[in-house]
């Protein structure tokens, strides 16, 4: 089968969560013997694949605003016209629209007859999820059972919805128990996270408490997108400024995809410090792929993806509780170790085949 995804922002190892979900999920599509299509604003890349499909009729700065979009789309005819054709000319079985906006999902431009499916990853309830669902697709995925009841508690009819989780696209061996336990006792703890100021860096940085005896080493991503103009600079400019002044602290650049799970492979552990739910948690899935314990807040989807692979905390209790929870796991064998094995059983069916089969499933596209 021929299956398309619609998400403007998508570019190859872009920096956000949702981008590396469609990668992951196409791979395994890939896998099973289908096609696998991105349909994406331009500009265009030197890394773009076959698979991933530009709009001549859209381009978008970047970063980029989601007024930038729907100023752009102010008259929709020639980007709806585009899609339209780009789908009816690759003969797709199958479109995603993979948000409500950045998906098209509030317009849904698909030929007459063609099957669709719509994406939620994040929980809004505005006119464009609306405008979305009024278009009738044929199916409603999300990411965690936590959107389904959020949502739902929302006032958002849940009931028709499925759960299609992320998948792990790269997934490595972890370290022997030897080498964990040297990662125990000094290795660095290391962070990943969008520039984003609800992934809670500069408030961790804020709190980072003396003596904690090891490298922190926090990657900070800008991606295509932000809420306001400038945001991601604030976001690192302030981060920078913190680790400037305390000891063996690291702001790095944003890695690509392949490179993420060793980077977390060589972690003592990982610090999960979003102040807002996170609805899937693809760093701390792949953290816990490699038996790097998670610590993080209990938010969202966090708690049912971690289980008793790390140690969570209540947001009421700031940042400082994560560094305690952080210090005390580290510094009882144990219990690390226990935390450590558990991680990989956690997100052992998070396998792109597995995810893309469970996909298939859930738009009717296989019984």
């Amino acid at each position: 089968m021929n299956i398309a995804f619609v998400l403007l922002t998508h570019n190859p190892d872009e920096p956000a969560g949702i981008e590396r979900s469609i990668a992951s999920l196409a791979t395994g599509l890939r896998e099973l013997g289908h096609r696998a299509l991105i349909i994406a604003a331009g500009p265009a890349t030197p890394d773009d694949g076959e698979d991933l499909l530009r709009l001549d009729s859209l381009t978008l700065p970047r970063p980029a605003l989601e007024e930038n979009l729907t100023a752009l789309l102010a008259d929709p005819a020639a980007v709806e016209q585009e899609v339209r054709r780009l789908l009816a000319g690759s003969t797709v079985d199958l479109v995603c629209w993979v948000d409500a906006v950045w998906g098209l999902g509030y317009l849904s431009p698909a030929p007459a007859h063609m099957a669709t499916a719509l994406m939620v990853h994040v929980p809004r309830t505005d006119a464009p999820l609306y405008q979305s669902l009024g278009h009738r697709p044929g199916r409603v995925l999300t990411v965690s059972d936590f959107m389904i009841e959020e949502l739902a508690r929302e006032g958002v009819d849940t009931g028709e919805w499925a759960v299609v989780p992320n998948a792990l696209m790269h997934i490595i061996k972890p370290p022997a128990p030897d080498e964990r336990d040297v990662l125990r006792e000094r290795g660095p703890v290391r962070i990943v996270a969008r520039a984003e100021p609800h992934k809670g860096i500069a408030e961790m940085l804020k709190a980072y408490p003396a003596g904690l005896g090891r490298p922190l080493q926090i990657v900070l991503a800008e991606a295509g997108f932000e809420y306001w103009q400038g945001m991601q600079n604030e976001v690192v400019t302030e981060c920078r400024a913190l680790a400037a002044a305390l000891p063996d602290v690291e702001i790095l650049p944003a890695l690509p995809w392949q490179q993420v799970p060793g980077f977390l492979a060589g972690a003592a552990a990982t610090v999960i410090s979003s102040t807002s739910p996170e609805t899937f948690g693809n760093v701390a899935a792949e953290a816990l792929s490699v038996g790097t314990p998670v610590v993080g807040y209990g938010l969202g989807h966090l708690p049912a993806l971690t289980g008793p692979a790390g140690r969570l905390t209540a947001l009421e209790n700031g940042p400082e509780a994560l560094w305690k929870a952080l210090a005390a796991l580290l510094g009882d064998p144990a219990a690390y170790h226990a935390a450590s094995q558990h991680g990989p059983r956690q997100v052992a069916a998070h396998t792109p085949t597995a995810v893309a089969q469970a996909f298939l499933a859930s738009t009717g596209m296989i019984r």
